[in-house]
């Protein structure tokens, strides 16, 4: 079923109001009217019109073919609706004194998309907040990349309790209350799990770790629909709009989403997952079954593995980087062993690549995972501005990414999964 919303912006004649031969002054006032929606069209299509191309080229309303009949009537409405979407759009930023050039970035070109089946449209990439916000970085550096990223389209940042014991939301929501972005222009997204004092009304989404990770034979169906329970109360409070899980199985996810059904509670929406070129088997295999069966999406986090996809561990660890931080000395030990230096290898064959696309291998990485149709999501982590800017860059490789150069990167990564529908086929 569709519906149809009158354009406010369009003047229209009234009806069974003016009679044939009525005053003068009833025939001024609808001319009038008239005048003025002629004048209003003019300037839709004259000053407007490369925005309103390129903003239903973006919601996929081309191509339609030019001309009369139905499909340019077609066209001519969505026009007209873009247009008027448009004018909100531009009455809103010119109150508050933003350019539409600064809101929404064409140079970057971003991308929206649902999150898993629901309503949330969201960008296609995000910025994370692990290691660098209230830890790696200044809050003077924390504030300059928010306002970057949000500049350029993204409006989903993500953090969580246990990020920097609890400082990462409270820096994330000092720049939000200091920059005055409108709150419903954001997507805030946050894990729970250790016991921390996450501030629930300044959610749009909780994401939840599962109880004991480790011990895979231990039950957890108590647990699981207590979580459900929670959720629920959670977002009938009004707290959260939505609710997700991170690091959960494909099985408990579906257990997740039974209880919700039997006892008439909310399931989740997403899953926060790792996805990379070398952990793919999660992304690809699982969550797209359960995304066409139950509608849940996938939010993905380290598209650089952590940065060693960025190329910078090929010689070795550097000083200052995540790996030579305080408590990552897991991510250094698998720089450094035999799998590391293979895939160190691997990463100069696909740089190859990159220099023929015209970019560089951090931004092939990242659009290699929107490429993903599945992926609603891929959360960036940056330490500087220059660095946040060039993840942001691979939104323009993204078209560049043929079948012919995805299989090419398949063969030197040598680790696609096959999924059983494959097999059988």
């Amino acid at each position: 079923m569709s519906s149809v919303v009158q354009n406010p912006y369009v003047t229209r004649p009234p009806r069974n109001r003016i009679p044939k031969n009525g005053p003068p002054g009833n025939s001024i006032r609808r001319s009038n009217s008239i005048s003025s929606s002629k004048m209003l069209s003019l300037s839709f299509s004259e000053s407007m019109r490369s925005d309103i191309d390129r903003y239903l080229s973006d919601q996929g309303l081309y191509p339609l073919r030019q001309g009369g009949g139905e499909l340019g009537e077609i066209r001519r409405l969505r026009e007209v609706r873009a247009a008027a979407q448009l004018k909100n759009l531009e009455d809103f930023l010119r109150t508050n004194g933003v350019s539409l050039q600064e809101s929404i970035s064409f140079q970057t070109g971003m991308r929206y998309r649902n999150l898993g089946k629901s309503g949330l449209r969201v960008s296609c990439l995000g910025l994370g907040t692990w290691v660098t916000f209230g830890g790696q970085i200044t809050d003077e550096v924390a504030e300059q990349l928010m306002t970057l990223a949000y500049e350029n389209g993204i409006n989903l940042f993500d953090t969580a309790e246990v990020y920097a014991a609890g400082k990462a939301e409270m820096v994330l929501g000092s720049i939000i209350k200091k920059k005055g972005w409108r709150r419903s222009s954001l997507v805030i997204t946050t894990k729970i799990y250790w016991g921390g004092k996450t501030s629930f009304h300044s959610l749009l989404f909780v994401c939840l770790s599962p109880g004991d990770p480790f011990n895979t034979s231990k039950s957890r169906t108590f647990i699981i629909e207590e979580t459900v329970r929670a959720m629920t109360h959670v977002i009938n409070q009004g707290m959260a709009m939505y609710w997700g899980t991170s690091r959960w199985s494909s099985m408990e996810i579906m257990e997740a989403y039974s209880v919700a059904r039997q006892f008439n509670l909310i399931p989740p929406v997403c899953e926060q997952a790792e996805y990379h070129m070398f952990q793919r088997e999660k992304v690809e295999v699982q969550l797209p079954e359960l995304f066409h069966k139950i509608g849940v999406g996938a939010m993905t986090w380290s598209p650089l593995a952590c940065g060693i996809i960025s190329g910078k561990y090929d010689s070795g660890v550097p000083p200052y980087s995540r790996a030579s931080l305080k408590g990552y000395q897991w991510l250094k030990d698998k720089i450094l062993s035999e799998e590391g230096r293979r895939q160190q290898a691997k990463l100069k064959e696909l740089q190859a690549i990159a220099e023929r696309l015209g970019c560089t291998l951090p931004q092939l990485a990242i659009a290699w995972c929107l490429r993903n149709e599945g992926v609603s999501c891929v959360l960036l982590g940056a330490s500087s501005t220059e660095q946040l800017m060039e993840n942001i860059g691979a939104i323009q490789v993204l078209p560049k990414l043929s079948s012919s150069i995805i299989h090419e990167v398949d063969s030197i990564l040598g680790n696609k999964p096959y999924s059983k529908k494959d097999y059988r086929s």
